[in-house]
C-alpha cells in the first residue's frame, strides 16, 4: 500500500485545564521523569499496549502522560513536561503506529522512543474485542510487552530508527541503540 500524504486536522482551543493534570505534570518535570504515553485505542491491542504502559511507568524514573492533553492542551504542564523530557517513551498497540506519527511532530524525533507492542507478543490479529481476551491473559501479554520495553530502555534505548521496526532490535522495538 502507498503511504498517503501527510494531514493535519483543526483542534478546538481551549482555556480550561486539569487541575490534577498541572500538579502530575509539573511535579514530574521538577523530578526529571520521563514520559510514557500509549496507544488508547478500542481494540485489544490498544488495551494491552496501554496496560504495558502503566506498568512501564511504575518503574524509574518513568511516569505516565497523558495524549489527550500533549495533543489538545499545548499550553498544559503535561504537554511542558512531555516536550521538555529528555526523551518519550510512546508504545502503539500496533503497526500503524498512531501515536508515534503524531508524536514526531510534536517532541523532537531524536528524544522518542517508539514501541510496537503487538510485535512483541504477535496475536490477536483476528480480534477486535477487548473483552475477546480474558482478563488475565491480557495482563500476562501487556507484562510481556512492558519487560519488553524495559529491557530495552535498561539497555540504553533512544530514538527512533529511520526505518521504522528492525530485525536487529528487540522484538517490538522501533528504536536504536546506544
Amino acid at each position: 500500500m502507498k503511504p498517503k500524504s501527510d494531514f493535519s486536522i483543526k483542534i478546538e482551543g481551549t482555556v480550561g485545564s486539569c487541575p490534577v493534570g498541572e500538579k502530575w505534570g509539573s511535579q514530574n518535570a521538577r523530578e526529571g521523569k520521563i514520559p510514557v504515553i500509549s496507544c488508547e485505542g478500542a481494540c485489544i491491542r490498544g488495551e494491552i499496549a496501554r496496560l504495558a504502559a502503566n506498568l512501564v511507568s511504575k518503574e524509574e524514573p518513568y511516569r505516565r502522560g497523558c495524549h489527550g492533553e500533549m495533543f489538545t492542551v499545548p499550553g498544559s504542564a503535561i504537554a511542558q513536561w512531555m516536550r521538555a523530557s529528555e526523551k518519550v517513551v510512546v508504545i502503539d498497540g500496533c503497526f500503524l503506529q498512531c501515536h508515534g506519527r503524531v508524536m514526531k511532530h510534536l517532541v523532537a524525533e531524536e528524544r522518542l522512543v517508539l514501541f510496537d507492542a503487538l510485535a512483541v507478543y504477535k496475536k490477536y490479529t483476528d480480534l477486535f474485542d477487548i473483552e475477546a481476551v480474558p482478563e488475565a491473559e491480557r495482563r500476562r501479554v501487556a507484562r510481556l510487552v512492558a519487560d519488553t520495553v524495559i529491557s530495552a530502555l535498561g539497555k540504553g534505548a533512544k530514538g527512533p530508527a529511520s526505518s521504522g521496526c528492525g530485525s536487529a532490535q528487540p522484538a517490538g522495538f522501533c528504536g536504536r541503540e546506544k
